[in-house]
Order: structure tokens, then C-alpha cells, then sequence
């Protein structure tokens, strides 16, 4: 189970394909990594091997801009999932950073199978970073289906961004109340959820100071759909979500549902795999 004492990362690592978006994510990543006083490193994964790799890494070193004169830069050859994988490993990151560059390609790294591969395989927590780093990640939502997963996130979350606000998501599915034939089924189900959240906050053992920054919501309806109204409405800029760590992400994420919300919703998106 993630701790919420945890020191901050002391890396962080970017993947960057140097694409016109990948600013995005490189400026997110530099605000933490200052957040943190952690190291930065910045990945390049070259699918083919080239004739001079020192020559490369100069050129693209030069495209960086100056603030982030200080990172590494470290070009490796592969297939980029299992590499910066592998790397977070090596170097012992505490986070690894991405965009959303490529999407929709057989080389993306952000969604489907990609992801799932770094998810399982990397030992710390995944940022898919959509939006420019206007300011902190001051307000989290936090999606919960009361799994060990979804208790990782919380903690994960909490120890990351200690000055955040988090709103713990909770979504039922509007659909289980048409199970009930009974007049009250929607308030017996609603009951249900909010006890489910009492007895997932006080299992989480969480410090005081954790808890006081905690704001339980409840809601119903379709996982992603919710997600992102709540997005929406409360203005967060990060929306976390658990993986369990022997499966698919894809199919055990927090609803079944991580894939629609890396692809629906406006935010940046942490991923954090079950301890």
C-alpha cells in the first residue's frame, strides 16, 4: 500500500518525442520537479538505431528550451513503453511523465496497450499530461470504487501534492437502480455508496491533516460522463485513478473505464498501479 510520508520523488522522468505538443508535458514536468527539488531526466526513444547517437542527442538537446538547460537528456533505442519503463527502474524516478503526442498511432505510448505495458511493468505512478501547467495541481479528483487500487491512488495522491485539495469520487451507475422494482431504490443505493466511503476512509488509516483535506462525493451515472462533468464543475486539474498491479489496466482500472477517461477528459491524468 502507497504511504502518504513518503519523500517526494527525487526524479522525475519525461518522455518526449520533441513533437510540437511535447512542450506540454515538459513544462508540467519542470514545475514538479522544482515542486520536489527532484532531478529531471528526459527520455527520447528512437524506434530504429542511428548511425552517430551522440550526434543525435546533441541536436535534440538543442531544441530544449532553457529552462530546462539542467535536465538529462538520455536517448535509448526500442520500443518506447518498455524502455522508459525500464529506465524508471534504472534510475529509480518517482514518476514518469507523458503526453499525448502519437495518439492513435501503433507506436502510442499514452492509451491502450501502451500504457497497460508501463503501468504493470513500471514501479511508480504514470502522468499523462493534457493541458499546459497554468498552476499547481491545487484541486484532485480522485476516483474510488473502494478497491485496494482506488486506496492507492487516494494515498498516492495525498503524499505527491500535500497542499492539494482531493475530491474523492465515488460513481454508481445509474442502471443498478432499475435492478430495484421498490419505491426508495435510488436512496437505499445511495446509502449504500456513502456507507462504502465511510468504511474505505476509515480503512485507509489516513493522518488527520490527510483527512481534513478530503471532500467525498457521490455521485451516479456513466463513469466517464461523470468524471468529466465533475471536471467540469469543480475546476480540478488531475484526475487519479488506480491499476491493480497482476492485470490489464484497461480492464481493472478504477469502472473498467481508464482508457475513456485518458481519451474523454479535459485533465491530466495519474495513473497509480496497486502496491
Amino acid at each position: 500500500m502507497a504511504e502518504t510520508s513518503k519523500a517526494p520523488p527525487v526524479e522525475v522522468l519525461i518522455a518526449s518525442d520533441f513533437s510540437a505538443r511535447a512542450d506540454r508535458p515538459l513544462e508540467r514536468a519542470l514545475r514538479l520537479a522544482e515542486a520536489w527539488r527532484a532531478r529531471l531526466a528526459i527520455a527520447h526513444v528512437l524506434e530504429d538505431a542511428v548511425p552517430n547517437l551522440a550526434e543525435t542527442t546533441a541536436r535534440l538537446r538543442a531544441e530544449l528550451p532553457p529552462a530546462a538547460a539542467q535536465a538529462e537528456l538520455v536517448v535509448r533505442v526500442g520500443s518506447a513503453p518498455s524502455v522508459l519503463a525500464d529506465l524508471a527502474v534504472e534510475r529509480r524516478s518517482g514518476v514518469i511523465i507523458t503526453g499525448v503526442a502519437r495518439f492513435n498511432s501503433l507506436g502510442d505510448y499514452v492509451t491502450g496497450t501502451a500504457v497497460d505495458h508501463i503501468v504493470r511493468h513500471a514501479t511508480v505512478p504514470v502522468l499523462v499530461v493534457r493541458k499546459r501547467a497554468e498552476r499547481p495541481y491545487d484541486r484532485i479528483l480522485v476516483a474510488t470504487d473502494f478497491s485496494e487500487s482506488s486506496r492507492a491512488a487516494l494515498l498516492t495522491a495525498a503524499a505527491l501534492f500535500p497542499e492539494a485539495r482531493l475530491l474523492l469520487l465515488h460513481v454508481s451507475p445509474q442502471a443498478a437502480a432499475g435492478r430495484y422494482k421498490v419505491e426508495g431504490a435510488a436512496d437505499h443505493l445511495h446509502a449504500e455508496a456513502a456507507e462504502g466511503m465511510t468504511e474505505f476512509l476509515a480503512a485507509a488509516e489516513l493522518p488527520q491533516a490527510v483527512r481534513e483535506r478530503i471532500e467525498p462525493v457521490l455521485d451516479d451515472g456513466a463513469v466517464v460522463n461523470v468524471i468529466k462533468r465533475q471536471v467540469q464543475e469543480t475546476g480540478v486539474s488531475l484526475v487519479v485513478v488506480g491499476a491493480h498491479r497482476s492485470r490489464g489496466l484497461v480492464q481493472d482500472a478504477i469502472g473498467s473505464h481508464a482508457e475513456g477517461v485518458l481519451r474523454g477528459v479535459d485533465a491530466d491524468v495519474l495513473l497509480v498501479r496497486e502496491a
